[in-house]
């Protein structure tokens, strides 16, 4: 049998001894015959590392692709199955590569390349595919200058079930850090509003940056957005029934009042609340069958002009010169506020986007927070719960 693990161990202990005898022994110059015993090393970088396996599924597109080079890269591209190449960046050292723009759903990339040993990138993936899209489409308008009631809006184009996702890809900043909350309306409305009226001068930028990011049961978004927007001055108007006039304060400071007829007491008492004043129509038709109520049963068909809109549920401020003998004195409409010809246009030109209007002292009940324009309605306790127990 070989020599035991004693005899070996024996063996190597005098021969480390003899070579130490013999470096202590040698003084002077290492000579020519002596180079030999100097072990000779040689430094092999590793291979490149990708950061997707070759045949991967299932890739989130908004992540990155990396390639790491300790030998430095030479040359790399990333296409996808149409020949297109992917943007990136590669590092000032060369040994760093990144793609720099967001990859598309359900398309096959390749990375094809080498590092400056020669040895070879190459590797293949598939980016995941959503089950669903969904768009955010973002109000008010970029640009715009609105009141100091709007809320922001984002509605969804298909519904996202994970809430919580949802809200946390969407971004509220403003000027002066004022504070706010999300509510949901339906599955697919989403607001966010400060718990009293804006500042005026507030500007605010909204982002939903929901691409890449699963939003519940599979359903993704289908791509980022953002609006900027600038609150105006702080335009507010009180409709008084006890008094039957409409007063509108612009800083605090009364700028105008005139008198008004609402709905009449019973089923058309116009609703106390604050409205927020939304779209405004030079002329409009108002038909009372679309939000349920039939020609015969006391409904109409009617073509007014400058008229104001309040709330989703079809109450406006308009013109209504028919009426002229009940404004200031008797309600008489099916829950809008009339208005005379030249005092409907007024307020129709001198309002906005935003604007609040109280309305106070009606036999009516309290417009429904779920009314697209009633929602300073909704208590903030409640709002800030989000509207949980919503299916």
């Amino acid at each position: 049998m070989g020599m035991s693990i004693r005899r070996r161990l024996a063996a190597a202990a005098t021969l480390l001894a003899t070579g130490v005898a013999l470096v202590a022994c040698t003084i002077g110059e290492v000579g020519a015959g002596d180079a030999g015993t100097a072990a000779e090393t040689t430094t092999v970088a590793a291979k490149p590392v990708v950061s997707v396996e070759d045949g991967a599924t299932g890739v989130n597109p908004l992540e990155p692709v990396t390639v790491e080079s300790d030998a430095g890269i030479s040359e790399l591209t990333m296409t996808n199955e149409n020949g297109s190449e992917v943007e990136a960046t590669l590092s000032e050292d060369g040994h760093s590569w990144a793609t720099t723009e967001p990859l598309g759903y359900s398309r096959t990339y390749t990375l094809a390349g080498a590092d400056r040993d020669g040895n070879s990138i190459d590797a293949s993936f598939t980016t995941l595919t959503p089950d669903a899209q969904t768009s955010a489409y973002l109000g008010p308008l970029d640009g715009s200058t609105v009141g100091v009631a709007q809320a922001v809006t984002v509605r969804f184009s298909y519904p996202p079930t994970d809430r919580d996702a949802a809200e946390k890809a969407i971004s509220v900043t403003t000027s002066n850090n004022t504070a706010g909350a999300f509510y949901w309306v339906d599955s697919s409305y989403l607001l966010w509003r400060p718990e009293t009226y804006w500042e005026p001068g507030t500007t605010v930028t909204v982002k939903a940056a929901i691409y890449g990011k699963e939003l519940g049961d599979g359903v993704y978004g289908e791509g980022d957005s953002e609006v900027s927007f600038t609150i105006g001055d702080a335009v507010v108007t009180r409709v008084d029934d006890s008094t039957k006039t409409l007063t509108v304060y612009r800083n605090g400071e009364v700028v105008n009042s005139f008198p008004v007829s609402m709905g009449r007491d019973g089923t058309y008492a116009t609703p106390n609340g604050t409205y927020v004043v939304g779209d405004r129509y030079e002329d409009l038709v108002m038909d009372s069958r679309t939000y349920g109520l039939a020609l015969d049963a006391g409904g109409y068909v009617t073509s007014v002009k400058s008229a104001t809109q309040l709330s989703y549920s079809g109450i406006y401020v308009h013109s209504a010169p028919w009426a002229t003998w009940a404004l200031g004195s008797v309600n008489q409409s099916h829950g809008c506020i009339n208005a005379s010809p030249d005092d409907a246009a007024w307020f129709l030109n001198y309002s906005k986007r935003g604007d609040p209007v109280e309305v106070v002292n009606t036999s009516g009940g309290t417009l429904d927070g779920s009314d697209g324009l009633g929602y300073w309605n909704v208590p903030w306790d409640q709002w800030v719960a989000g509207n949980p127990y919503l299916d």
